[in-house]
């Protein structure tokens, strides 16, 4: 899970939004009402989807595993618990079904004040409240809320664990190709091997190798000095 930055939608999609949570709103709408009139938004819903992909550069990638194909706009809040945010733009990431039907569900756990405990990666930075083991390919929580969201989300399921660990020597072998290709002065082919790192799968191994940089050893932890310094340069 990496940090994501959430976009404004244009005039008519928020026209459209706001007009059809008015609607649920003046008949005080049940989650059956409000799931019925999600089902019956198929614009809607696919101006949404469009919006969302272009949040996660255009690859389509689950807001919460980095892995499968995003393919569902998952409601944050449950229709279940808050209807009224069916439509609520603020409410929608881009989830695959693993993530979404599977896992969450209707899951949305709360601390004793009624905030959430899932990480909103449109609101909370994830590096905050998760830690991940580079070698392992396992998350690890610093916070009640990176605990929830591993359970809830079923974070570290195997084919998960194992897509990141394998993730890592790969992002590493693409930066020391970086690195060589900046050195021989081939900076349009730097570039596309950049773009092509960080458009990958599980972005969130490339997220936590760029938080490991500051920490004492990170050349150790991150397989070597050519890495530390490919890092850093991709970060210019």
């Amino acid at each position: 899970m990496i940090r994501i930055r959430r976009t404004n939608l244009d005039a008519d999609l928020t026209l459209k939004l706001l007009n059809r949570t008015e609607q649920l709103k003046m008949v005080d709408a049940s989650p059956s009402i409000a799931r019925q009139a999600w089902r019956g938004a198929p614009v809607e819903k696919d101006q949404l989807r469009v919006a969302l992909r272009r949040m996660s550069r255009s690859i389509e990638r689950c807001m919460y595993c980095s892995d499968s194909r995003g393919t569902d706009v998952d409601h944050f809040e449950p229709i279940k618990l808050s209807p009224f945010r069916t439509f609520d733009w603020m409410n929608h990431l881009l989830a695959c079904s693993s993530c979404n039907s599977n896992a969450k569900r209707d899951l949305y756990p709360v601390d004793s004040v009624g905030a959430p405990l899932l990480i909103d990666p449109t609101v909370d930075d994830p590096f905050d409240h998760l830690r991940l083991i580079l070698s392992t390919g396992a998350y690890r929580w610093n916070t009640s809320k990176g605990q929830a969201t591993i359970e809830v989300f079923q974070l570290n399921r195997a084919d998960l664990r194992r897509g990141r660990e394998l993730a890592f020597p790969r992002c590493q072998a693409m930066l020391r190709d970086y690195l060589r290709l900046q050195g021989s002065g081939k900076g349009r082919d730097a570039l596309k091997m950049l773009n092509a790192l960080q458009e990958q799968p599980f972005a969130d191994v490339l997220h936590a190798m760029y938080r490991t940089m500051t920490i004492p050893g990170a050349d150790i932890v991150l397989g070597g000095l050519e890495v530390l310094e490919a890092l850093r340069m991709s970060q210019r």
